[in-house]
């Protein structure tokens, strides 16, 4: 089971692709904040809301002065199809070797329908400027997170 991050942390690095085969480093938002979300598997129910709600509420994010990047253990091209199917505007980045969330702590045992399974974590962490954890939220819900999240950090839609 890998370690869960907490606040205070140093933010482990990680270079991904994105859903155009770009690679994305957490490097690449120095001196900003970002908000990195995992999930299980993009064209799901349940990561589809997800998604939608960050790139709904994308605007407000930034002009707060968050970054959002999507992690899932997904290949560029399944990515590239969840974008283009939801036109979403949030960055995705795919981890196949699931090693930037085994080091979040975003992959490991969890419950599913009773049983204890191996698998992604549902999980959101928000790196400061400096690159270290400001929040770490594990075993989030895909609906009503977002707004959650909003709240957590004093944003509100307007």
């Amino acid at each position: 089971m890998s370690e869960r991050l907490k606040p205070g942390d140093t933010a482990p690095a990680f270079t991904l692709p994105d859903a155009d085969g770009r690679q994305i480093a957490l490097a690449d938002y120095a001196g900003r904040k970002v908000i990195v979300y995992f999930y299980p598997a993009a064209l799901t129910p349940g990561c589809t809301k997800q998604a939608c709600d960050f790139t709904d509420n994308l605007r407000l994010l930034a002009d707060a002065g968050y970054d959002v990047v999507g992690v899932s253990p997904d290949k560029p091209e399944k990515l590239a199809k969840f974008r283009e199917q939801e036109n979403l505007k949030v960055t995705l980045v795919g981890d196949p070797a699931k090693e930037t969330l085994t080091a979040y702590g975003a992959f490991g045992e969890k419950q599913m329908y009773g049983r204890t399974v191996t698998g992604v974590i549902r999980s959101t962490i928000v790196v400061a400027e400096d690159g270290t954890v400001e929040r770490a939220l594990y075993n989030v819900r895909a609906t009503g997170h977002v707004a959650k999240l909003l709240k957590d950090l004093s944003l509100t839609a307007g």
